[in-house]
């Protein structure tokens, strides 16, 4: 009889080890909490306990274990879990989304694994469904710097929520309170949704135009003389490529006309070369081929030689008058080319990361605000100002009608495409200290005041990091009546 006993007690021994190893029955390694000692968490219907092995979580392979009860403390074992650790997006790097299968491995207990690639935070958002109890949604804070998880958010129960024995701390819920449809008429509350949308963050600059140095041409001649008639007679005159600027008389110019016509004349060998020579040094003094045709035809050399101009734009510069002597090499005249001028803004230091050379740009005029013209960065400035902590950035524009003129100061816009990202409205948000609080709308009047986590942000939205998921219905106007509500009703400790 007794060798029986032992018998059958071995075979249910060994039934246990291989149904454990099977995964369909949970034991606890030692060192991870149990039921009866983790912290116990109410949301919605339920009673809920989170084991972390290891209870720090670490990069590589992580098992998380749920224990879920109803409110008389029966295992649940119809619920649906779903669970997502989901690291922010930080800067460059996209927000990296960790899904968690979880399985039921006996009544009331579900178990998961996950793999963190990285050190840092890892905020979990746990969705429980029950056919029969119903459903609840928490938020736990979890990171690789401690152990376990901590409550930050969750569907509100009826219980109060039990003391942690071993860290001697509570995991608050927010408290609901009641607005009714007549007084939200009178206070003027409207709701919206949590929408995922592109964020198009716009920098806003005060920027000043200025000439396009790439465009710039300096009148000089390369042998000393006098002016004799000036055309290009005051600043801001336009010239056309090939129209006479002015014209100079130089000794050295006429005696080298009479050299080359002289050695036209003669022919022979010997004199093949001083015409050339002649031809080439009255090219390189800037005397256009069409005047030298036309002198060789003249056959006459003469005294004052239009200067014409190379290029099309306006006089910026001007040195000269009629009569004025001058040395070789002195800048006589300067010519800019308006058809495209540069628009410089400062941007702050902490702007600069967004801003590329390429991204497109808006310049925006004071008296035409609601016609932007287009442009492109072509510059930024690698060394910030010290007393402002800005660089400078240069646009390029098209300037065709000659609208921007040199000094004028006009707006820089630059929008920059963040991508899509969980927002909500900025009037949605309440700022209390360094927390930033919404009002989630749970239907039948119960509103509940959600912290949250807020990221970049933009004229009209701002990004939510933790605290909301797509989909949840806010408060969007009458905030700020609706908190003095809420601090009334239920005197919130904790915001």
């Amino acid at each position: 009889m007794k060798s029986t006993h032992k018998i059958g007690l071995l075979i249910l021994v060994t039934s246990l080890l291989v149904l454990s190893g099977a995964g369909l029955i949970w034991f606890p390694r030692s060192g991870v909490g149990t039921p009866t000692d983790a912290p116990v968490f109410p949301a919605g219907p339920f009673k809920i306990q989170v084991i972390l092995e290891p209870e720090k979580p670490r990069i590589g392979n992580n098992r998380i274990i749920f224990v879920i009860r109803d409110r008389d403390k029966r295992p649940v074992t119809d619920a649906a879990i779903q669970a997502l650790a989901k690291m922010s997006a930080m800067g460059a790097m996209p927000a990296m989304p960790i899904p968690i299968e979880m399985a039921s491995v006996k009544p009331g207990v579900y178990q998961g694994r996950f793999e963190l690639p990285m050190a840092g935070a890892w905020p979990l958002t746990v969705t429980i469904a029950s056919d029969v109890k119903g459903q609840a949604r928490l938020t736990f804070a979890m990171s690789t710097d401690r152990k376990g998880v901590s409550l930050t958010s969750a569907t509100p129960g009826d219980n109060a929520p039990q003391r942690d024995a071993q860290t001697a701390t509570t995991s608050l819920q927010p408290a609901t309170f009641t607005v009714d449809a007549y007084r939200r008429q009178l206070i003027g509350v409207t709701t919206g949704k949590v929408t995922v949308r592109s964020l198009i963050k716009t920098i806003h600059s005060a920027a000043q135009i200025a000439y396009d140095q790439t465009r710039l041409t300096d009148i000089s001649l390369k042998f000393d003389g006098w002016i004799g008639r000036l055309d290009a007679d005051y600043v801001g005159k336009p010239v056309t490529k090939g129209q006479a600027l002015f014209t100079v008389y130089s000794p050295e110019l006429v005696s080298t006309q009479d050299e080359y016509l002289d050695s036209l004349r003669r022919t022979g060998a010997l004199h093949a070369p001083i015409a050339a020579a002649a031809h080439r040094r009255l090219t390189l003094w800037g005397i256009a081929p069409v005047q030298i045709r036309a002198l060789k035809r003249r056959g006459q050399a003469s005294e004052y030689v239009p200067i014409l101009s190379p290029v099309t734009g306006t006089v910026i510069e001007k040195n000269i008058v009629s009569g004025t002597a001058f040395k070789a090499s002195s800048t006589l005249l300067r010519i800019a080319d308006l058809s495209v001028v540069w628009v410089d803004g400062q941007i702050y230091e902490f702007e600069l990361p967004w801003v590329k050379v390429g991204m497109k740009a808006e310049v925006v005029l004071e008296d035409a605000p609601d016609s932007p013209l287009p442009g492109k960065i072509i510059f930024i400035e690698p060394i910030v100002e010290n007393k402002t902590r800005t660089a400078r950035v240069r646009v390029v524009v098209a300037n065709p009608d000659g609208v921007l003129r040199q000094g004028r100061y006009a707006r820089l816009n630059l929008k920059i495409d963040l991508g899509e990202r969980l927002v909500v409205p900025e009037q949605a948000v309440i700022y209390a200290g360094e927390k930033r609080i919404v009002f989630v709308d749970l239907g039948e009047g119960r509103l509940l005041p959600k912290k949250i986590r807020t990221g970049l942000r933009n004229d009209d939205f701002i990004e939510v990091l933790d605290g909301l998921v797509a989909g949840d219905e806010i408060v969007t106007s009458g905030n700020f009546l609706i908190a003095s509500e809420s601090k009334l009703k239920s005197g919130l400790e904790q915001w």
